[in-house]
């Protein structure tokens, strides 16, 4: 079994459109550890919209909160304190695409982050996203997880900026998979589009 850990440079950079394109393309089962918010749209809601494949399993959230902010500030409002314990990792035979919240140092409590969650075997995929600082923010994310010794590929996000992607891919070394265009919509169709268009370079992964 193959696990993906997909983490973005910021929040809203599109992780969860990067994840639904990488489930539907390797067919792989989707698990979001924390989310923080909309309970009632959450991204393993959108996923779910997303996809069309029908061997997905979408497995539950170890934590699930009522507030849209930094995990461990909405725990606090939930008052409960989150533990790496708890964040069990579904049993499946299947690949397992995982979602992060927000990028690396997110706090989960007092001491841990998201990148205490991923596992030395997991395969990482930082979304990329152009903005005033991303370029910052992007090698900084794929420094640390190359410190920490992760195989890594990036994914580009939104319209193109061939001078800040080039410069990203030749600084890091890392693989890339693709960029996902600004699209007037996402739905099943275009997220099957991508999915085909990536898959060799996923499972190549």
């Amino acid at each position: 079994m193959k696990q993906i850990f997909v983490t973005g440079i910021s929040t809203e950079v599109g992780k969860t459109i990067a994840s639904a394109i990488i489930t539907e393309a390797l067919e792989a089962d989707y698990w979001k550890p924390v989310q923080a918010g909309e309970l009632e749209t959450s991204d393993s809601h959108k996923i779910a919209g997303f996809i069309s494949n029908k061997r997905t399993v979408i497995h539950k959230n170890s934590y699930a909160l009522e507030t849209p902010m930094s995990p461990h500030a909405a725990a606090e409002i939930d008052e409960i304190t989150i533990a790496l314990c708890n964040i069990v990792e579904p049993k499946t035979i299947n690949t397992l695409v995982i979602e992060g919240a927000g990028g690396l140092l997110v706090p989960l409590n007092d001491t841990d982050t998201i990148l205490d969650i991923i596992k030395p075997n997991y395969k990482v995929v930082v979304v990329s996203r152009h903005y005033l600082g991303s370029i910052n923010h992007t090698l900084l994310t794929i420094e640390l997880l190359q410190q920490k010794g992760f195989e890594i590929a990036v994914l580009f996000s939104g319209d193109a900026h061939p001078t800040t992607e080039s410069i990203i891919l030749k600084k890091t070394g890392v693989k890339l998979i693709g960029r996902i265009a600004e699209e007037k919509e996402f739905n099943k169709e275009v997220i099957k589009k991508y999915a085909h268009k990536f898959k060799a370079s996923l499972k190549a992964l």
